[in-house]
């Protein structure tokens, strides 16, 4: 059974650019695997909101494969067309991170989204950064050149809110190397952010193919050194997400119908014991969050973060900000809090 998309004619077209960029992308990633003998493909998997009365979505994913590790494509779209007391119209968005195999190629987040508010003017949200392990400075020159082609207008303030939104202040340290991000975005011609937000999508999207395939073109068998450098990058990556990252937060606060593609970001494998080494740096509440989060994960380390354990997860999650809901104000921010996160905030 097909979800019921949104009625609004932004968000259709909205829907056309994030669909066609996740098949773009699923297609590159197919390409280079089977050029570089890694054959992998991406399996569909389908979710409804509300039984698709409200909308809902298709990801694209693979995992433990000889090329990606862990990789997830997920297009969803949420709408509230029926209930007119809602502040929320719709929400349409490309969420996508790749965790390749090798610690020598990096990984990649890129999220595009596009909100509309009832009785408002909608925005974007228009985010990629890049996350090796072992960071290469040719890759990171690369990939902030096709940025600043992309968007030459906006690109210093989408670095600086980049910058700032992955800052970790308790590991006094960065995710990610290139940071992009435009948040609550909206110039007052829908047309012109439409193009700025696929220009920027297809950039991400194509140089990271560049990256990946020449990282992988005459890859040798990774060192042990390398691999430790990767899980604890990983790690790293686990860390942020999960106890930063607003995207995640308010998407897991909104509803329990997609957690598995919402925690799609999360890479294969973590090392408990290092998680465990950084609650004494983590204020309250939040060192109660992260400490519940590693009581989530198997009893080892390292250890899988499996589909059982990311419903673990989840549920942590949604538990800490029910209980604590003014820590959501101790997340990551760019220079705005858009209005859908407005919403799980306490009052006052």
């Amino acid at each position: 059974m097909q979800h019921i998309l949104a009625s609004s004619p932004r968000a259709r077209e909205a829907l056309d650019l994030v669909s066609s960029l996740q098949q773009r992308f699923a297609e590159l990633l197919e390409d280079i695997a089977a050029d570089l003998g890694m054959h992998q493909s991406f399996s569909p998997v389908r979710w409804q909101r509300d039984e698709g009365r409200h909308g809902g979505g298709m990801r694209l994913e693979t995992a433990d494969g000889p090329m990606i590790g862990r990789g997830s494509i997920n297009v969803s779209q949420v709408h509230y067309d029926d209930e007119p007391a809602r502040r929320l119209g719709s929400a349409t968005a490309i969420s996508t991170i790749i965790h390749p195999f090798h610690p020598l190629a990096p990984s990649i987040h890129i999220h595009i989204s596009w909100t509309e508010m009832k009785q408002q003017n909608g925005y974007w949200r228009i985010m990629a950064d890049l996350n090796p392990a072992i960071p290469e400075a040719s890759d990171a020159a690369s990939f902030e050149q096709a940025l600043r082609q992309a968007a030459p207008a906006h690109f210093h303030q989408a670095r600086q809110q980049g910058d700032r939104y992955f800052f970790i202040p308790a590991l006094g340290r960065h995710r990610g190397i290139v940071h992009f991000y435009l948040e609550q975005f909206n110039s007052g011609d829908f047309d012109a952010d439409h193009e700025l937000a696929a220009r920027v999508g297809k950039a991400a999207v194509d140089t990271y193919g560049q990256i990946l395939r020449q990282r992988l073109k005459h890859i040798q068998p990774p060192s042990k050194e390398q691999m430790r450098a990767q899980l604890d990058y990983h790690t790293l990556y686990f860390f942020q997400v999960l106890t930063l990252d607003r995207g995640t937060t308010s998407g897991l606060l909104v509803h329990d119908q997609n957690d598995l593609g919402i925690m799609g970001s999360l890479p294969a494998r973590v090392d408990r014991a290092l998680l465990q080494s950084w609650v004494p740096r983590m204020c309250s509440p939040q060192d109660e969050l992260l400490q519940a989060l590693i009581n989530a994960l198997p009893n080892e380390s390292p250890c899988t973060v499996d589909a059982a354990c990311k419903k673990r997860l989840a549920d942590t999650v949604r538990r800490h900000y029910q209980q604590h809901p003014e820590a959501i104000s101790m997340q990551a921010t760019a220079d705005v809090v858009p209005p859908t996160v407005i919403n799980h905030m306490p009052e006052g």
